[in-house]
């Protein structure tokens, strides 16, 4: 079983370039590069609360896509026991 920033960032690589280039940004700093919400948004000029509300969208975004074609679960399946 994978905790939830392992499945977030191998969503990422299965979708990322689904997600619109700012939601790209929230993702791969949050998950990838481990930053804050607060770093996020001191880094990007932007609050807090908008760096949470992209992710939040970016997740069900992609969550959406899994849903509809399977990339993880397909993974998955070949490569976890």
């Amino acid at each position: 079983m994978l905790d939830k920033f392992s499945e977030m960032s191998l969503l990422f690589e299965f979708y990322g370039n689904l997600l619109t280039e700012r939601q790209r940004q929230f993702v791969d700093l949050y998950y990838n590069e481990n930053l804050s919400l607060t770093e996020i948004g001191e880094s990007l000029g932007i609050s807090k609360q908008a760096v949470s509300d992209g992710l939040k969208k970016a997740e069900l975004q992609m969550d959406k896509y899994e849903k509809t074609m399977g990339l993880l679960a397909a993974w998955k399946a070949e490569n976890i026991q």
